[in-house]
């Protein structure tokens, strides 16, 4: 009797012990934390300036329009050109011919004004800039563009193509006409000569009958 009280009073014991550290262990725990560092924001995707050409091939002697946008606000940029020749046509520039088969070279035509390889241009509060440009040269022009503040740069190309000339008017262009010009005289004074000659025969003769 006497043991069956003590293991009674174990058994209460040890259920009273159990029911804190149950409770205790059905708290939720705070999750530990990953990183002691302040959660940053999202990335954003960086501005990429651009340069374009109003138009892609020119001749020589006629201006393009750049226009550079997203560029810094109120920023100077500075731009510069490369030139790469272009390819030369098969067989060349076509030679002036003369009127007794022979050629004569055709000279290119020069420019006295020469254009900057670089320059610089203004944006304005929203980063955008129109700049005139008129090359002096042939070739495939590569244009850069790099602003001084902000360090964004674009690039594009223009192709410039010789400008077609007219013939050249040679010594010999000249004289082929009036030669022509002199036969064609010569040939009607002949005419007028058999003319008046016929006449004159078919007068004489009438008077002779």
């Amino acid at each position: 009797m006497r043991l069956s009280r003590i293991i009674m009073a174990l058994t209460v014991g040890l259920a009273v012990v159990a029911v804190p550290t149950a409770a205790g262990a059905a708290q939720p725990q705070p999750a530990p934390s990953a990183t002691t560092d302040p959660p940053q924001p999202p990335p954003y995707p960086p501005v990429v300036a651009s340069l374009t050409v109003n138009r892609p091939t020119i001749f020589l002697g006629e201006t393009v329009i750049l226009t550079g946008t997203n560029f810094g606000p109120n920023e100077t940029v500075d731009i510069s050109v490369t030139v790469t020749p272009l390819a030369a046509p098969a067989g060349g520039q076509a030679p002036a011919r003369r009127s007794d088969g022979s050629t004569v070279a055709m000279a290119p035509v020069a420019y006295q004004a020469s254009a900057p390889l670089n320059f610089t241009a203004f944006t304005n509060a929203q980063g955008r800039f129109t700049k005139s440009y008129k090359p002096s040269v042939t070739g495939l022009l590569t244009f850069t563009a790099t602003g001084r503040e902000s360090g964004r740069t674009a690039s594009t190309e223009l192709r410039v193509l010789h400008k077609k000339q007219p013939l050249p008017v040679t010594g010999d262009s000249l004289g082929t006409p009036m030669k022509l010009g002199g036969g064609l005289v010569g040939a009607g004074a002949i005419m007028l000569l058999l003319t008046l000659a016929w006449r004159r025969r078919q007068r004489f003769g009438g008077a002779a009958h």
